[in-house]
């Protein structure tokens, strides 16, 4: 699964399965989750409070990003890497 961004010990990877909507996978140590685009929610999979709520303000600020990843992922293409949180 490609990997689009790092930051803070988390590992933001993106790969396309057209039975979920748009979304991407946060991993923090053990934890995983499957997170929605749109929204920010965990689909499936859990994350500690601190780190989730990392991942939902870089979620937010690179909303368009993530979109674009998605399209490119879902045509095959080769995904673009995305700024990590500062």
């Amino acid at each position: 699964m490609p990997t689009i961004s790092r930051f803070y010990g988390i590992l933001i990877q993106m790969f396309f399965d057209d039975k979920h909507g748009p979304h991407f996978h946060a991993s923090y140590g053990e934890f995983k989750a499957s997170i929605e685009i749109a929204s920010g929610k965990i689909m499936v999979g859990h994350l500690p409070p601190h780190a989730y709520r990392l991942v939902k303000e870089w979620a937010r600020k690179h909303r368009a990003e993530l979109e674009e990843n998605w399209e490119l992922a879902r045509r095959d293409g080769k995904l673009k890497r995305i700024e990590p949180l500062e």
